[in-house]
């Protein structure tokens, strides 16, 4: 069974008495290695010095570049221990590796198990991962959590549409793990093939790996008929498994005994309110190999208020409002990508698909926001198509205070990918 009710809903004060005695001692174990001995041992910081929550902020912030730049040294353990290596996909620039001992692994699928069982997926379900392996964490960590749970698991990875629908026929497919662009794109194929998704055996999907909606998950679990829950992970902090949707759908429980959250502002670096959207700031409380203290992941987030009706003390994360680092700023205005979503997936005329181009003439910025309509409201009328163009034109402006131009494009005419979905392109 994976309710852990000793751990799950243990009362606050006895969940924050384990965190400071964990913290305490994975500072003992960062001592080993040679990058955290040395920072430790610069900012005075010893385990015996922690003796409240507030005196994490004596502890140094750990930065993506630490981790590029410093690699091995980062180990609390010798190489030999280690079982694992997996690498963040790099996107935003030279990819980070991260090392795993044998016990590091067994926490891993444990916490991932924990988390889907909590879900609702059980033995004798039916989970087919489609997300890719190797390097990236999200495939080999639900794979080794639904395995540890018991469901009988179907390692099919990312792409190959046609073939993703036959394997949930023949296998009566019950549980899913898809990024949340790659579901709505797959229904194209449904489509092609005849299939209607809603009367296959699926009850749920675990979606995440890329920032969405809560109008994009309505629309996946309308499409299909089921239940989808965001989960959240990172490479540096072990993948998937560090915060998951409970069955009330509000806000993601951070496993709060194998992980320190803070929320910060990332300006100030001031811890941000309950409610308040800031930086996400992790440290691992049960890594032993490549422990991480106060990692700054450049998320941005908050911490829902109030206890969870579930019964659950661990606290609530907020879905990822975007990242620090891909914030887009035109004309001088901070704009997140999460927002433009926003506004286009709460409008039924709007298909899933759209695309954000920028460009600069006579230095100025430029935005156009190029929108694929639902077939049904594609018509010829140039009255009505103008009327549309005025009225997400002036959502948009709304939302981002300044006016992008708007071009509304037939459905299935914009790029599409088996991947994470391409959603801006800046050609400033």
């Amino acid at each position: 069974m994976y309710l852990d009710n000793t751990h799950e809903t243990m009362p606050r004060a006895d969940l924050e008495l384990l965190q400071l005695e964990r913290l305490r001692e994975t500072l003992r174990v960062a001592q080993n290695s040679p990058f955290y001995r040395e920072r430790l041992q610069q900012a005075g910081v010893a385990p015996e010095n922690i003796r409240r929550h507030a005196d994490i902020s004596r502890i140094p912030f750990t930065y993506k570049e630490d981790l590029r730049s410093q690699g091995q040294a980062l180990l609390a353990r010798p190489l030999s221990e280690m079982v694992r290596l997996h690498a963040s996909s790099g996107t935003t620039g030279q990819a980070t590796v991260i090392y795993y001992t044998r016990e590091d692994i067994e926490t891993w699928a444990e916490l991932v198990a924990r988390s889907m069982y909590m879900t609702g997926l059980r033995p004798g379900d039916v989970f087919q991962n489609m997300m890719g392996y190797g390097l990236f964490t999200g495939g080999l960590g639900f794979h080794y959590g639904a395995e540890r749970l018991g469901a009988l698991t179907i390692p099919v990875g990312a792409g190959n549409s046609q073939r993703q629908v036959q394997l949930m026929q023949q296998f009566c497919t019950t549980a899913v793990h898809i990024i949340p662009s790659y579901a709505l794109y797959l229904l194209t194929t449904f489509e092609h093939l005849g299939v209607d998704p809603r009367d296959l055996p699926l009850r749920l999907a675990f979606i995440g790996a890329e920032p969405h909606t809560e109008d994009v998950r309505r629309r996946i679990e309308e499409a299909y008929g089921l239940k989808a829950f965001n989960s959240y992970g990172l490479s540096e902090l072990n993948g998937p498994g560090v915060a998951f949707e409970c069955p009330e759908q509000n806000g993601m429980h951070v496993w709060e005994d194998h992980f320190l959250l803070e929320v910060i502002d990332p300006q100030t670096l001031e811890p941000a309110a309950p409610g308040e959207v800031g930086e996400v700031v992790l440290t691992n409380l049960s890594r032993r190999g490549m422990p991480i203290l106060r990692y700054r992941t450049r998320d941005l987030a908050s911490v829902v208020p109030g206890s969870c009706p579930c019964g659950r003390s661990h606290r609530r994360l907020s879905r990822i409002q975007g990242r620090t680092d891909d914030m887009l700023i035109v004309k001088g205005v901070n704009i997140f990508p999460m927002q433009i979503e926003r506004v286009l997936m709460a409008m039924p005329e709007v298909e899933t698909n759209y695309l954000v181009e920028l460009t600069r003439e006579n230095f100025n910025d430029l935005m156009c926001v190029k929108v694929e309509v639902q077939q049904e409201f594609f018509q010829e009328d140039l009255k009505y198509l103008k009327s549309l163009q005025k009225k997400i034109t002036a959502a948009l402006k709304s939302e981002l205070l300044v006016t992008p131009r708007v071009e509304l494009v037939e459905p299935q005419t914009l790029p599409r990918s088996e991947g994470k979905a391409l959603r801006v392109v800046d050609r400033r």
